[in-house]
């Protein structure tokens, strides 16, 4: 690996956490997080690397250094969206920037922010650059569910979408992308649509659908453009309604969907909102691929919440 050039060496004041999660997209960011550490290390910084053998003891771990040590100066996340995830709850309410090395299977959020998908040393030297010039603002969703504020940083999903992960998330095997999508053919063979009650920014309808996503991103599963036109700093997010359709009629829509080209399907509605309840019987919400709760869901966004290095 090429070090960086030591041409900043004012910036590197406090400690960097990196947080890693050895088994994203099953082990390759073991040797990211390594590599990440020692860039760093040699750009002039402290780093406390942090890893765990699990996501909760992990994130346990993280929001103690971040509480303990008032000279952390950024939080870095090496792994795929769950790590995000895992991020920006714990730099909930606080002003320490999310850095972020992608690692993972679906990469939505590194998607979303145009971060380098399969180079830590890229990645990392955006983050380092980033703290020199400021990084940029994003917004955040807010889930209320259980008595629990959850907050996201790319989608919230609730329906056939959520029951794709909680199936391809029981499997050890096939590794990558394809895991997801021979999970959805699955899931496709069984599923049944859902009655939701649905509530955006006041105005409340009963809505038939297959599924129902709220969006700060613009994808999900690797790649998938379900909301192509959402930002992640307009202050907004994309609810996103698929109606029941035929299996024939859904395989002949879901390759358009990676180019973002299903929107002008009648059987889809985007709608901009800032707030949104759902209700459904026996539907489990998931957001940035990480198990949240069974619905009812209240969902707002929060303008420019996080500061990422980006």
């Amino acid at each position: 690996m090429t070090p960086p050039e030591r041409s900043r060496p004012s910036v590197a004041q406090g400690k960097i956490v990196l947080a890693v999660n050895p088994a994203a997209s099953f082990g390759r960011s073991r040797g990211a997080g390594d590599e990440a550490a020692e860039y760093f290390r040699a750009a002039g910084w402290t780093v406390v690397v942090l890893q765990a053998g699990g996501y909760e003891p992990l994130g346990a771990l993280v929001r103690q250094a971040l509480f303990s040590d008032e000279e952390v100066a950024a939080l870095v996340v090496v792994g795929g969206d769950g790590m995000i995830h895992l991020g920006v709850n714990a730099l909930a309410g606080l002003e320490v920037p999310l850095g972020i090395i992608p690692s993972g299977t679906g990469n939505d959020v590194a998607r979303l922010l145009a971060l380098p998908l399969n180079s830590p040393a890229g990645a990392c030297r955006r983050v380092l650059d980033a703290m020199a010039e400021g990084g940029r603002r994003m917004d955040v969703g807010r889930v209320r569910a259980g008595g629990k504020i959850t907050y996201f940083a790319g989608v919230l999903s609730a329906g056939f979408d959520a029951a794709v992960n909680e199936r391809a998330n029981s499997w050890r095997w096939p590794r990558g992308k394809s895991r997801y999508n021979l999970a959805m053919l699955r899931e496709l063979g069984s599923f049944r649509r859902i009655e939701y009650r649905v509530c955006a920014d006041g105005v409340s309808w009963n809505q038939r659908a297959l599924l129902i996503s709220v969006a700060n991103g613009q994808s999900i599963g690797g790649g998938m453009r379900i909301t192509p036109d959402a930002l992640p700093d307009d202050g907004w997010l994309d609810l996103f309604v698929v109606e029941p359709l035929s299996r024939l009629k859904f395989l002949s829509i879901f390759p358009k969907v990676f180019a973002g080209k299903h929107t002008g399907r009648r059987e889809v509605m985007i709608r901009r909102v800032r707030e949104v309840r759902l209700e459904a019987e026996g539907v489990v919400a998931y957001a940035d691929g990480e198990r949240l709760a069974a619905l009812p869901v209240d969902i707002d966004v929060l303008p420019l919440a996080l500061h990422v290095l980006a």
